[in-house]
């Protein structure tokens, strides 16, 4: 298959392209490559996939040296004339959207970076799909759409009616706006909503990368709530083969639709959501604790007072995941916070 993978120097973004490179699809990659963390990050997960900083450039074309059937190009979702034409030459056969202006805490300060990536880069990639025959579009979405929803844990068919940050509106607008499309012009589409995802080359504003650089270097760590949240803490390989697997299965009408009692989570249009996460919320304190663990040392530690923006609780809730494509993710947050910190260590040489 043909797949645009949007978002592909970001963490998620750069190993869904490397699984479906190593499994024989053609894939263009697309990312902006901005400066929300340190772009020298997002470099080095294009390395992985044969790209070259130095042959990066706005709106040009990059062969990879490592793949045969990987190209990458520099270009703003939100540039509608550049998807327009990108759409149009490509023919791509299917799309993941995983492009996106991430971070809850940064939209309560930066809200139109939000509107710009979220909402105007989306709709150009509705458009590019309604237009050009795209035959599925899978997006990210996110838990943090479940808001002040304190019913646990988290279902596709739950109530998102109360985000509690820009972030999370926009990620529920992403998914009505995707809804809308697939009614309207019968596009297939599938959101996801990933629950706190980490691992290797992961985001350094998530506190798996913020607790081991701070207690590898003798720093203190911000605790928020005290301590007292829990995460749904879910391994990037976890959340790849989840990505790979709705890629390849097509969202359909649901046949058994009843308007009386609305199911948010399927539609009478070809539309889909799943949750992709480990189902086995951790005590903030317990995953510091595997992080000291994994660094071998103890780290120091500030409690502050929960965070605009921040929920308690998340929990995912996979039982359509595992019903309906035979996966659950199920890493252990022990191993995956070793190899998280075994990788940290190496690529800064500590």
């Amino acid at each position: 298959m043909k797949i645009l993978v949007t978002g592909a120097a970001g963490f998620i973004g750069s190993f869904v392209a490397l699984r479906l490179l190593e499994r024989g699809d053609e894939v263009v990659g697309l990312d902006n490559i901005n400066e929300y963390y340190d772009p020298a990050l997002k470099y080095g997960r294009l390395r992985e996939l044969g790209i070259g900083e130095e042959s990066v450039g706005w709106y040009k074309f990059v062969q990879s040296g490592k793949f045969p059937n990987f190209r990458f190009v520099r270009m703003n979702l939100e540039d509608k004339q550049a998807m327009q034409m990108l759409f149009a030459n490509e023919g791509f056969e299917r799309v993941c959207n995983l492009a996106a202006q991430a971070g809850v805490r940064y939209s309560i300060t930066n809200p139109y970076a939000y509107i710009e990536s979220n909402i105007d880069g989306f709709i150009n990639v509705l458009e590019g799909c309604r237009h050009n025959g795209v035959q599925h579009l899978v997006y990210a979405s996110s838990s943090s759409v479940y808001g002040l929803n304190g019913n646990v844990p988290f279902s596709e068919k739950s109530s998102i009616a109360h985000p509690v940050s820009l972030y999370a509106a926009s990620k529920k607008s992403n998914e009505l706006m995707a809804h809308a499309y697939s009614k309207l012009y019968g596009i297939p589409s599938t959101g996801l909503r990933f629950f706190t995802v980490y691992g290797p080359w992961g985001r350094p504003d998530m506190s798996p990368f913020l607790f081991a650089d701070a207690i590898l270097h003798d720093r203190p760590i911000k605790v928020f709530n005290n301590g007292d949240m829990l995460r749904d803490f879910t391994y990037i390989d976890d959340i790849v083969e989840g990505v790979v697997r709705v890629i390849d299965h097509t969202a359909q009408p649901n046949p058994d639709w009843d308007d009386r009692h609305p199911d948010p989570s399927t539609s009478p249009a070809p539309y889909k959501i799943y949750n992709i996460g480990n189902s086995q919320p951790v005590r903030l304190m317990d995953f510091i604790r595997a992080i000291e663990t994994a660094c071998g040392k103890e780290a120091e530690k500030i409690f502050l007072p929960m965070q605009p923006g921040d929920v308690y609780q998340t929990n995912a809730d996979t039982t359509l995941l595992q019903r309906e494509l035979g996966f659950k993710p199920d890493k252990d947050i022990a191993d995956g916070v070793r190899e998280t910190v075994d990788w940290f260590r190496r690529y800064y040489g500590l």
